[in-house]
């Protein structure tokens, strides 16, 4: 019987949330499995791993991006944002985190890590966002417990917050 060979790994560096990181991956490990199995990142959360669902959501290179379509090799230099990294210190959150925070935006939690780094990149793109499209926006992600109501509330009060912000900066 012929003897399998195990998959050689490979030793994949990128900034993840401001910090150079590096650990060992073998070639089909997906980024998601990478970020919180190696790194030890456990905010992004994985459900579906078809990419469906937006939970394993992060930003590469400043674009939203499911981590479970990714392969870790594939990110190799790369500029990784987790849900860990929104905030810009240990003890203050962001400005979307705070209007999730204060308009009760999250239930269970599970979708909320992937849904804050998509809104994210939304409102650092288009700061005068319509309801409209945050709705629209969010159809790639699914979130079984709100109704997404208070999530579209949330994404509003926090691009009003990030504008005020601007002006008064």
């Amino acid at each position: 019987m012929p003897r399998l060979m195990a998959a050689s790994s490979h030793r994949v560096s990128f900034t993840l949330n401001g910090r150079v990181v590096s650990g060992e991956a073998e070639p089909r490990m997906l980024l998601s499995d990478f970020i919180r199995h190696v790194l030890g990142a456990t905010g992004t959360h994985v459900g579906c791993e078809h990419g469906v669902c937006g939970a394993c959501t992060v930003q590469i290179d400043g674009a939203p991006a499911r981590s479970c379509l990714a392969l870790a090799v594939q990110v190799e230099g790369a500029d990784i944002r987790t849900v860990e990294g929104l905030a810009p210190a240990a003890d203050r959150l962001s400005p979307l985190q705070n209007a999730f925070r204060d308009n009760y935006g999250l239930q269970c939690g599970f979708c909320t890590p992937g849904i804050l780094m998509s809104l994210d990149a939304l409102l650092d793109e288009r700061p005068n966002v319509s309801e409209a499209e945050i709705r629209e926006f969010l159809s790639g992600h699914l979130c079984r417990c709100t109704g997404y109501a208070s999530i579209v509330k949330s994404a509003l009060a926090a691009a009003r917050q990030r504008r005020e912000d601007r002006v008064y900066a």
